[in-house]
């Protein structure tokens, strides 16, 4: 079964980074836009400004502001196959037998996802900026983790 065909029990994705990056997208890519109307070339300045660059400045800003709604992306998945996390650029399905917890380590941005050996997996999803709605989804978890989890595959 894909991570496609899976039916996910809990679903999280950051709430406040994803409004700011999106107007942070939104801001760079009209600064781009403004600069491009705004510089011309010609006059006695040295500048020699055509339409090619003010089309370059154009697509400066669509690939930046593109580059900035990649950290959209992530999110935190659970149900009955295991755990899914998509952070900036990859997705890591995890099947439970691997799964330790959901922890979320003092001072730490984000949580992360305890694996055996003691190694982890950053969940940029669930971020602690989130407040009320990171507890919730940490609650959810370990809700799922009870009811789902196969125990764990050594590496104490």
């Amino acid at each position: 079964m894909t991570t496609a065909d899976t039916q996910w029990d809990l679903e999280v994705r950051p709430v406040k980074m994803r409004r700011w990056v999106i107007m942070g997208a939104v801001f760079v890519l009209a600064v781009h836009l403004g600069a491009a109307l705004v510089l011309r070339g010609g006059g006695d300045s040295g500048v020699n400004l055509r339409v090619a660059d003010q089309g370059a400045m154009v697509a400066i800003g669509i690939a930046l502001s593109g580059g900035l709604l990649l950290f959209t992306r992530p999110r935190f998945r659970a149900g009955a196959e295991g755990v899914a996390v998509r952070n900036v650029v990859a997705e890591k399905h995890i099947p439970w037998d691997e799964v330790r917890g959901l922890s979320f380590p003092h001072g730490a941005p984000w949580a992360r996802l305890e694996l055996p050996y003691d190694e982890y997996v950053p969940v940029v999803a669930v971020q602690a900026r989130d407040g009320a709605s990171a507890v919730d989804a940490l609650e959810r978890f370990r809700e799922l983790e009870a009811r789902y989890g196969r125990g764990v595959v050594g590496g104490d």
